[in-house]
């Protein structure tokens, strides 16, 4: 269902200062409400903080004008036209998106994910964000996934290999 949040806990936690595909809340980038179902369900963080992309890298040129990989969320690039009316949450308001590149090679996983995800909806991203709460540093056990899951109004955990929803969603 496209209004569901998931937290996804991969792997080994990234380095550095943002979520890249291991401990990430991601959502579906087609709906224009979901930086505010975001914001006020689990992130209760500013408005004007915008959400980023994490496309497959194969696609990156389709929605965006960038004809390079960009990983590490680093850069900025415009959205192509017509293609922000398709992926509203992660448009910012200057018709740019902070964008990150996924690869099979270097995170499987999330790059399957992706791919399934485009699968279902033609369209070759989704919303991403750190897991973790505003204030609050991004989860890194899972004993903090479990935790920060419990404690927001986020609908799925995606933990490794187990998948949990909470009793009061009809997922």
């Amino acid at each position: 269902e496209s209004g569901y949040i998931t937290s996804w806990f991969q792997g080994r936690s990234e380095f550095g200062p943002r979520a890249l595909g291991n401990r990430s809340i991601i959502a579906d980038p087609r709906r224009k409400d979901m930086k505010d179902i975001l914001n006020s369900r689990v992130k209760f963080r500013e408005d004007f903080r915008p959400f980023t992309p994490s496309v497959l890298a194969e696609n990156v040129s389709d929605f965006f004008e960038l004809e390079i990989e960009s990983p590490f969320m680093l850069l900025a690039a415009y959205v192509k036209k017509g293609k922000g009316e398709l992926v509203p949450a992660i448009t910012h308001a200057d018709n740019t998106a902070r964008i990150q590149t996924v690869t099979e090679d270097v995170n499987a996983p999330y790059y399957k994910l992706i791919k399934a995800f485009y699968k279902r909806t033609e369209i070759p991203l989704v919303l991403e964000t750190s897991f973790n709460v505003a204030d609050e540093p991004i989860v890194e056990t899972p004993s903090d996934a479990i935790r920060t899951f419990k404690s927001t109004d986020i609908d799925v955990l995606c933990l490794k290999d187990y998948i949990i929803k909470k009793k009061s969603k009809n997922i």
